[in-house]
């Protein structure tokens, strides 16, 4: 005799509430999600926190099935099926909801004494170690900042005023220029290269709020972090502007 194997689909649809909304949303989730992935989506759809919110999940009679207590696991090793509600409850959102209900008047706290208040969200994450407070999370903070550090450190040792560089910046076409400038400026924190760029691709014309660093015409002037440049053999590019002949 064949074995019988059943087999559940990829898919869930649930029903979505929350302790402060009177309506529910039906969504249809994947049971290869986690607990910790599912909360990420949830907090997008209900306003809740991802890392303080609790998960109940109801059958159709409402009667209590379990609770997606650990974040590591997949939805589909939960008896989660069709129908079934999930239950988002979290202290922060009905503390929200409240204090707009009651048109609790909201004031204003220095960081210094938020810092000191031990019923914020910061406090809690700080007693829990997650978000940024988790050692995990800072020391892989901090080996980024270490790397920036030393990355902009090796580009401007490299980076002279009148070499030829490449303008590399994320998100942006790359744009050809000539250092101008090298070092602190007024506007921002930290060390900036001023350039002046081959095409009219820039801000300013060398000065910011009223500042001179360097001199360019207008519009070809721009000043970028030192991990955007790379400096090199980059002559001028030709633009031929005029009509080819007939």
């Amino acid at each position: 005799m064949s074995e019988i194997k059943i087999k559940t689909g990829d898919f869930v649809n649930v029903i979505v509430s929350t302790s402060c909304e009177s309506t529910c949303i039906e969504r249809r989730f994947s049971k290869a999600i986690t607990v910790n992935e599912l909360k990420g989506k949830l907090e997008l759809m209900t306003g809740a926190s991802q890392q303080t919110m609790k998960l109940s999940v109801f059958d159709k009679d409402d009667k209590q099935v379990c609770c997606l207590d650990a974040d590591d696991k997949l939805l589909g090793s939960y008896p989660v099926d069709d129908g079934m509600r999930i239950h988002v409850e979290d202290n922060f959102m009905l503390r929200k909801q409240l204090d707009d209900a009651f048109n609790v008047q909201k004031f204003e706290l220095s960081q210094e004494e938020y810092a000191q208040r031990a019923d914020s969200l910061k406090a809690y994450l700080k007693q829990n170690k997650l978000g940024k407070y988790s050692e995990d999370e800072m020391e892989r903070r901090e080996a980024l900042r270490k790397r920036e550090e030393e990355l902009e450190a090796e580009k401007l040792k490299t980076c002279e005023v009148g070499l030829r560089c490449e303008v590399r910046v994320p998100g942006q076409p790359v744009r050809r220029a000539t250092v101008k400038f090298v070092g602190k400026v007024n506007f921002k924190p930290g060390n900036w290269i001023g350039v002046q760029y081959d095409e009219p691709l820039g801000k300013n014309d060398g000065s910011v709020d009223g500042v001179r660093y360097f001199e360019c015409p207008p519009k070809y002037g721009g000043f970028v972090k030192p991990s955007h440049i790379e400096v090199g053999d980059f002559p001028e590019e030709e633009f031929n502007l005029e009509d080819d002949e007939l």
